[in-house]
This record gives structure tokens, sequence and C-alpha cells, in this order.
């Protein structure tokens, strides 16, 4: 089978969660794998990104199929279910809001900087070292939120791997949830 230049994508995914562990206002760089797959599905109509271009999919097809770190069993069922997938969404969201929140005080000056990442939205890991200065305390502040979100969604990822299909993890992974609903507000509606 030939390969494409967006076979290669799992790289970058990799290469972030690496880059974000030693400098953490890497961490903008995510906005891509976040931005991409919502243009994607608004102008294009599909899910394009996900099929195709999801670097943390093709991680953890790697991790899973080629190097055999998944058990390769089929997902419960109800990670398949609507009310699971959009109640994941949206936890996933308020935890994205309460990020937007934090930086927003931050930026403010109502509240100082926190130099952490939160794994799994409340373990406290010290991230001190990956912040060396030099720029906005607001946008470091950013930076140190959404890396924990695609920290602990990529671990997430990895447990769903290892437990289940290599690739599980898309099956409830919010941008995909978000995705396929703009991909289904975009189909034109059949009259009876």
């Amino acid at each position: 089978m030939k390969k494409h230049w967006y076979d290669y994508l799992w790289i970058f995914s990799a290469t972030y969660l690496i880059l974000g562990f030693f400098n953490i206002i890497f961490a903008w760089l995510g906005m891509l794998c976040f931005l991409l797959p919502l243009l994607i599905a608004i102008f294009g109509g599909d899910k394009m990104y996900c099929n195709l271009f999801c670097g943390r999919g093709q991680l953890f097809s790697l991790l899973g199929k080629k190097l055999k770190l998944s058990r390769n069993k089929k997902p419960p069922v109800f990670l398949h279910k609507k009310w699971f997938r959009y109640g994941f969404l949206a936890f996933f969201m308020v935890m994205f809001g309460q990020m937007l929140w934090v930086t927003y005080l931050v930026g403010m000056g109502e509240r100082p900087l926190s130099q952490h990442v939160k794994l799994l939205w409340s373990i406290k890991l010290p991230w001190h070292w990956a912040y060396y200065g030099g720029v906005t305390p607001w946008v470091a502040q950013f930076s140190f939120g959404f890396y924990s979100v695609m920290l602990t969604s990529t671990v997430l990822g990895i447990i769903t791997m290892a437990l289940f299909r290599p690739r599980s993890w898309c099956v409830y992974c919010p941008m995909g949830t978000m995705t396929q609903l703009i991909c289904q507000a975009k189909k034109p509606k059949i009259k009876k």
C-alpha cells in the first residue's frame, strides 16, 4: 500500500507532546488539532480530518497494531451510544470553558499564573521546568491549560487503546463528535 504524506502525521502528535514537556508554549501548536477538524467539517462537510489527518488516531494505531500494545478487543457498546458521546463532549467542553476562564482571570491580573498541568482534570502535575517566561502570563496560562486538555485526552486514548482496539478513542473523541454534528447539520434535509 502506497504511503502518503498524511500517513506520517502521528509524528506531529508525538512531537507535540514531547515539545510541551520541555517548553509549554509549544502547547499552542495543539490549536491546529482543534481548529482544522472543525474547519474541514464546516467547509468540506465531511470527517476527512478524522479519517485521514488525525495524527493522534494514527499514533494509537501505531502503538496498538504495530507495537502490539492493544488487546484488540471490541470496545463496550456504551462508548458508541449518543448519550455517552454527547455527555463526554459536554463534559470536555465544560473543562475547556473552565480552562478559558482561568486564562481570562490570569490575563486580567485577578489570578496568578499556575505552572502545572492537570492530568485527567484533577491531578496537578508540577510543570514549572517547561516555562521560561518571556510571554504574557495569559499566553502561558492558556498553554498550561491546553496542554492539560491534550495530555488528558491522549492518556484516555492510550488507556482505551490498551484495553480495546487501537482507535477506540475515536469512537468517543470530542472532536470527532463535534465534526459529526457539524456534518449532520450541513446535510440537506430530505422533505417527506
